[in-house]
């Protein structure tokens, strides 16, 4: 299966850590990142879509972030 994560963050280097973690645990980049601000914090936030394809099928309690 294809399996589909859209990773946030505010707009510091947890973002891009949480970016690299993904790529090196086999994810892939899905299109481009996003920005826009947040009125509810007052902070800039970004977004990036990975995809990673694995064994099996899909299941609603599939732990994303554990494959």
């Amino acid at each position: 299966m294809k399996a589909y994560r859209l990773l946030t963050e505010e707009d510091t280097s947890a973002f891009c850590h949480k970016v690299t973690e993904a790529l090196s645990k086999g994810w892939v980049l899905y299109g481009d990142p996003a920005y826009a601000f947040d009125a509810a914090t007052g902070k800039m936030r970004c977004a990036q879509a990975v995809v990673k394809d694995v064994a099996g099928d899909y299941a609603p309690d599939v732990k994303l972030g554990a494959l």
